[in-house]
């Protein structure tokens, strides 16, 4: 039998590697990538030690040539990708007097330019076969844009509207396009390190996001038959104002 392939761009270690945990729980192989792949082998250990099989690589996701090679290899050597999640955040606040076009511009290649370059190749092996999943995560910048947050919201709206249009496409090919937003803080080393206080009055009240609950939502979406299809998810802690 073909191995059945779940790829994780963004295998951060919060919630992509909770992604990538949740797919090889659940039998397939994972693919996982981020820029600094070297930072990849705790995940690959854990996995493995657990009885599944991971294949860690390096990947600037803004770089279209080794978007192309990668999925290629993928394919070509690992197995098919039935799954394909995209998790670069890309989550930068500047007031918008001290926002450069560098700046501005390299948000939108990180959250939005990847985003459009994993799924215009992931679908050109999809499409053959008449089924996969394609997974974008969003956030709060998805829908509404915040002070100080131009450049993380202008990226995160285009790769909602990516997400929206290719639902809209690939759907009637069999293939399942959903987004996901994540609207809450997410209890990562990162959020504990920076803002202990706020994540100590969170945890109090269960109200930081768990990265394995959000994960689950990823498997529901996979498993999800045809005829009842999410395009969009909306995630938040209880307590999060909306």
């Amino acid at each position: 039998m073909k191995k059945k392939i779940a790829l994780v761009i963004g295998a951060g270690s919060s919630l992509g590697s909770a992604v990538a945990r949740s797919f090889s729980k659940e039998g397939f192989t994972v693919v996982v990538a981020r820029r600094t792949g070297e930072e990849l082998s705790k995940l690959k250990e854990e996995i493995e030690n657990s009885g599944g099989s991971c294949f860690p690589f390096s990947l600037d996701a803004r770089k279209e040539e080794d978007v192309i090679n990668l999925i290629n290899k993928i394919e070509n050597e690992i197995g098919e990708i039935e799954v394909a999640v995209y998790n670069i955040g890309a989550n930068i606040k500047f007031g918008i007097t001290e926002t450069t076009s560098q700046k501005y511009y390299k948000v939108w290649e990180m959250a939005a330019f990847g985003a459009f370059l994993m799924g215009r190749e992931v679908a050109k092996k999809m499409i053959p076969r008449n089924r996969g999943t394609i997974i974008f995560t969003g956030a709060t910048a998805s829908v509404r844009g915040g002070d100080g947050f131009a450049a993380f919201a202008g990226a995160k709206h285009a790769k909602r509207a990516l997400a929206q249009s290719m639902a809209r496409e690939l759907g009637p090919k069999g293939i399942h396009v959903a987004h996901v937003i994540v609207d809450g803080a997410i209890d990562t080393p990162w959020v504990n390190k920076l803002f202990p206080e706020y994540v100590k009055e969170k945890k109090k009240v269960d109200g930081l996001m768990n990265p394995d609950d959000i994960a689950a939502n990823y498997i529901m979406l996979h498993k999800q038959p045809r005829n009842a299809w999410t395009q969009e998810l909306d995630l938040r802690p209880w307590v999060e104002k909306w």
